[in-house]
């Protein structure tokens, strides 16, 4: 299935920031991203690599084939009706999210310069795509699911199609739903209307928007975005030594906590201040502990983690009380998972020229007065 048609995105909150308008690409500023444990559609953030495709809805089709025993055509309708419908609280994070950061280091030309609200929190509804590949019959050879979008890609040149995968044990487990509502409502346009692959723990690159196809493959996706954009590489490596053969594939969303109350550069009464942020962890891993500091990092209390139920692909919202010194202070968070895992304290120690994965302690700086 090809689509040539483009169309607008639906209407933003005001305040969004737009970081690009053609591909339209737009973040949350912080104080707002913080308001609401789900995110409203018009306050998620968008990031496109192309313009967005209109689709059909009546003659979409999704294939699924590869390493299948039953290829499969779906409509809408089915999908809709002969498989389950689930619901899943899912947090979606852009891979470039605090890509500015980095570039302060060292300047990272054409890339999106995002500040720390390339993410988002909604309630998806949809398909199991366990029960779809349980339909269509999942060879014992299959390792990846590799996905299909309709957009076309501008932004890099290839005018391909974007796409990526992960492996089959996620493909066939409970945390992927093939999504058709977003917050109770059909997904908008700039979100992947009518239906978009919505991968639990993943960076947002593997949640392809305008779903396609899907195939089952024994080797991970040849797609540009995989294979040569979507990537890790270290501090020395740089645009004109690096191999894209190597690198790594991103997949997980690295864990990562963010300061989203107060802001850069706030002028604050001298004493008991609060500071609320978001965290949010990869995989199946969960966010265990955020601590927070008012002084760099020399001394640290726990943040308390709100309760927004049992919801194990969503991000964390937490809040601390610090009481700052008279003077120019920095607010500093981090975070651990339940893997034990923890952030780097620098973002020299995770610089990469492509801008990814920034999980660096998140500093503000603030000034304390009276």
């Amino acid at each position: 299935m090809r689509q040539t048609s483009k169309t607008d995105p639906s209407p933003k909150h005001p305040g969004v920031m737009v970081q690009r308008e053609q591909p339209f690409n737009a973040e949350t500023p912080l104080e707002l991203l913080r308001r609401d444990y789900v995110t409203p559609r018009e306050l998620f953030y968008v990031r496109n690599h192309g313009s967005l495709p209109a689709v059909d809805p009546a003659t979409y089709r999704l294939t699924v084939d590869g390493l299948v025993e039953r290829p499969l055509e779906l409509s809408l309708e089915q999908l809709e009706n002969e498989f389950s419908r689930v619901e899943m609280v899912a947090t979606l994070y852009c891979a470039g999210n605090r890509r500015r950061e980095l570039a302060e280091v060292r300047a990272m030309p054409g890339k999106v310069p995002w500040e720390a609200g390339a993410a988002g929190n909604a309630r998806w509804t949809g398909a199991p795509l366990h029960e779809v590949l349980r339909s269509a019959g999942v060879r014992e050879e299959a390792r990846h699911a590799a996905f299909t979008g309709l957009d076309e890609d501008e932004e890099s040149g290839t005018g391909t199609h974007f796409g990526g995968s992960v492996p089959i044990e996620n493909a066939k487990g409970d945390g992927v739903i093939l999504a058709y509502e977003m917050n109770g409502e059909p997904l908008a346009p700039e979100h992947g209307f009518p239906l978009r692959v919505v991968v639990g723990g993943y960076i947002g690159a593997r949640n392809v928007k305008w779903l396609s196809g899907i195939s089952l493959q024994q080797a991970p996706s040849d797609n540009h975005y995989q294979a040569r954009e979507y990537k890790l590489f270290p501090p020395d490596v740089t645009e004109e030594t690096v191999d894209f053969s190597g690198g790594e594939m991103l997949g997980e969303i690295p864990l990562n906590s963010v300061v989203c109350d107060p802001g850069e550069g706030a002028v604050l009464p001298a004493g008991p201040v609060p500071v609320r942020g978001y965290a949010v962890a990869g995989g199946a891993r969960r966010v265990e502990r955020v601590e927070v500091s008012g002084d760099g990092g020399e001394s640290w209390v726990e943040a308390s983690l709100e309760k927004h139920g049992d919801h194990a692909t969503a991000w964390s919202f937490w809040e601390a009380g610090l009481k700052l010194a008279p003077g120019a202070c920095q607010i500093v968070a981090r975070a651990t998972d339940s893997a034990d895992g923890t952030q780097p304290e620098t973002v020299e120690e995770v610089w990469n020229f492509l801008g990814y994965a920034n999980n660096a302690w998140h500093r503000v700086n603030v000034r304390a007065e009276g």
